[in-house]
């Protein structure tokens, strides 16, 4: 909170599980809303437009996952217009398919190239046709 923002909920820690947390009114250069953060802390801010919430998505240097809670036909606008790895709508991250190619833009990971042995099998190898008969084909075949 020393880089501001508002408290609305949370904030606290039971020994070692932190409690879920919610910040408001935060500036896009705070570190709650400007790193990934892995654990149960959600950044909220007010944005106007799908315009001005694609921008302060793209605004950030990470792009791991974007969860959008509205609207289908609206959310799949925001969708359209984040830079992101995976994008949640009206779902959330514990849904991701393990076997599906799953990585970050930007800062976050290394890609999507990670993720699921098909996926993984095809980022680390090269595809060869090959075509064999025991014996040379006559011509004409």
């Amino acid at each position: 909170m020393r880089a501001g923002g508002r408290l609305v909920a949370g904030g606290t820690h039971d020994g070692l599980f932190y409690k879920p947390t919610v910040l408001a009114d935060l500036t896009l250069d705070n570190p709650a809303f400007a790193k990934e953060i892995f654990g149960p802390v959600a950044p909220v801010t007010k944005f106007s437009t799908i315009e001005e919430v694609a921008e302060l998505v793209n605004a950030n240097e990470y792009g791991l996952s974007v969860g959008i809670l509205g609207d289908v036909g609206e959310a799949m606008k925001i969708a359209d217009r984040v830079n992101s790895g995976k994008v949640h709508i009206n779902e959330q991250t514990v849904s991701d398919e393990a076997n599906s190619p799953f990585g970050g833009v930007g800062a976050s990971g290394t890609g999507s190239r990670i993720g699921g042995a098909t996926a993984n099998i095809e980022a680390f190898t090269e595809t060869q046709w090959l075509t064999m008969r025991p014996e040379i084909a006559p011509y004409p075949f």
